[in-house]
């Protein structure tokens, strides 16, 4: 079961106010959206997790694709395409590092990528 029927299953189960409060707080602080046919989607998607590091793409960006890594002393943005740095803070060990799991990882990050995309986003999926 995914993110989006589970939650739509909470919703329809939900026996009291209390159980439906739950389920809003879930959506508000999830990073849900709803698209314009009216299906829940994710703003954005954490593509990875490690001791601290965050990996996310979002949806209804700008372009070009791109892929976000968090820390608590990193907070940069790199392309998809071809990791190309775009802005942020992070040193240059970091990038090198994240270019080479970058190089790895490329196909994990382009499915995330197409998976995110609404109907509705400027951007488009990444075709291969």
């Amino acid at each position: 079961m995914n993110p989006y029927e589970e939650i739509e299953q909470r919703a329809r189960a939900a026996e009291s106010l209390q159980d439906s409060a739950a389920v809003l707080s879930d959506l508000l602080s999830g990073g849900f959206s709803v698209w314009m046919d009216g299906s829940l989607y994710s703003i954005k998607q954490l593509v990875a997790r490690v001791q601290g590091l965050q990996i996310h793409v979002y949806a209804n960006e700008h372009s070009p694709p791109h892929f976000h890594v968090k820390s608590p002393d990193i907070e940069a943005s790199f392309t998809i395409q071809d990791c190309a740095f775009m802005h942020g803070n992070i040193g240059g060990r970091e990038k090198n590092l994240i270019q080479w799991w970058y190089e790895r990882s490329r196909p994990q990050l382009v499915s995330a990528w197409n998976s995110t995309r609404p109907s509705d986003c400027p951007v488009g999926p990444i075709s291969e």
